[in-house]
């Protein structure tokens, strides 16, 4: 075996942060051009919701499997062939006649393809990336941020001008070349670097499910961490929901500008948060072992103000100012989600622990747009805006309790990286 160059852990993450862009991108493009489907082929506000809910169920069923199965294939063919296949959805969908086809275009293909990308991916990024683990992860988390503001932008602009087929193809066809790209560039992890092992001729047993599983269940860490996140993610679904509608109906904006400055704001000033908050992490994780955590935990408890903010001020500006502060801590969170969670769980299972804690937290999340919507109808949408910060507050509490009761005892120590001959 040889060792990678040390370029190498660049030009991958390169290449995994376009096709996260294009990942979410695929997910956004659909939102942004629902009126012009919903005019084309005539179907009902509710028929449109199916296929995103159905989207999100499937993602959140197959996450585990995805997870699972990165610790046992090699996670080059997992990210390679999720990629393509989310990409050939997205290009079908393009051909929908009615909604069976955008259901099982955009749902099954798109939704399922998906769901195999990110354990994979954040895996291999954990596996290359050590001393800039966190600060690697968040600019892979950056596609997130940049692929729900410029590909809603991008959805939009091309199907006002071509349609909105137009859209699906173009997002579609740039994920298969990509896809094509990976293929040739990426390189299988196993075969480049391992953690050094001890002085023996024996190699290390290839990874059996039960023994992952019992592995991560055994960790009292994963499940704090996994009950934060899906708390998390439950605020998030919401806002990103139902932010539009409350500026459209409070405010008296534009469904344009509305759409624009729900997420604008949240964004920009989450990639600033998700920035500084690796670099911080990554420079002080050596001598504190906790700082991972800790970060997290900061970032929710300082975010929940500003959630309560979105819903309880009339003032537009302060709205505004809201979604960025809101943007900020969130992106400190972000920045050390799966981090914090390497902290907790051997290598060989991280992929299986990352499936498993997406999977919680879109179960969780899912519940939330129709909570919000039942919220709106019986009272208010201002009031089920404020009432998620309590859910952020909640989720740094839990996050507090992990820390102080079983961090220390589930805390694994990775050995340094050593260049195979």
């Amino acid at each position: 075996m040889t060792a990678p160059r040390p370029r190498y852990k660049w030009e991958l993450l390169a290449i995994l942060w376009a096709a996260y862009f294009l990942n979410q991108g695929d997910r956004q493009i659909y939102n942004a051009v629902i009126p012009l489907i919903k005019a084309d082929l005539q179907l009902s506000d509710v028929q449109l919701g199916l296929v995103a809910t159905a989207f999100t169920l499937l993602y959140g069923a197959f996450v585990p499997l995805a997870g699972c199965l990165g610790d046992f294939v090699p996670k080059k063919w997992i990210v390679c062939g999720s990629l393509l296949t989310f990409s050939v959805g997205t290009l079908c969908t393009g051909f929908s006649g009615g909604l069976l086809l955008l259901i099982i275009f955009r749902s099954v293909a798109t939704g399922i393809g998906e769901s195999f990308y990110y354990p994979a991916a954040n895996s291999l990024i954990a596996h290359y990336h050590r001393d800039t683990r966190a600060q690697a992860m968040s600019i892979h988390q950056a596609a997130l941020y940049v692929g729900v503001v410029a590909s809603s932008w991008i959805a939009g602009w091309i199907g006002g001008q071509h349609g909105w087929r137009a859209a699906f193809y173009a997002f579609g066809l740039a994920g298969v070349l990509l896809a094509v790209v990976a293929a040739l560039r990426l390189r299988n992890e196993h075969r480049e670097t391992e953690p050094a092992q001890p002085a023996t001729p024996a190699a290390e047993p290839p990874v059996k499910l039960g023994e992952a599983l019992r592995t991560i269940l055994r960790t009292p860490t994963f499940y704090f961490l996994s009950l934060a996140f899906g708390g998390m993610v439950f605020t998030g679904v919401g806002w990103i929901t139902w932010m539009p509608t409350f500026l459209y109906e409070k405010f008296q904006l534009s469904l344009k500008d509305a759409a624009l400055h729900s997420m604008l704001y949240h964004h920009v000033f989450a990639f600033v948060g998700v920035m500084v908050g690796a670099r911080v992490s990554d420079r002080l994780a050596a001598r504190r072992k906790t700082i991972r955590m800790e970060v997290e935990c900061l970032g929710l408890l300082l975010g929940a103000p500003f959630i309560w903010l979105l819903g309880a001020s009339s003032n537009l500006t302060v709205v505004y100012a809201a979604l960025a502060g809101f943007g900020f801590f969130r992106g400190l969170y972000d920045s050390n989600l799966f981090a914090a969670l390497f902290d907790v769980i051997p290598p060989r299972y991280r992929s299986t622990a990352t499936g498993l804690m997406l999977s919680c937290a879109f179960t969780v999340g899912a519940i939330a747009p129709m909570l919000l919507g039942y919220v709106k109808q019986h009272i208010n949408l201002s009031v089920g805006l404020s009432s998620l910060a309590f859910v952020y507050l909640l989720s740094s509490v839990v996050v507090f309790v992990a820390l102080k009761r079983h961090f220390a005892q589930d805390y694994y120590r990775e050995r340094e990286p050593v260049a195979a001959t």
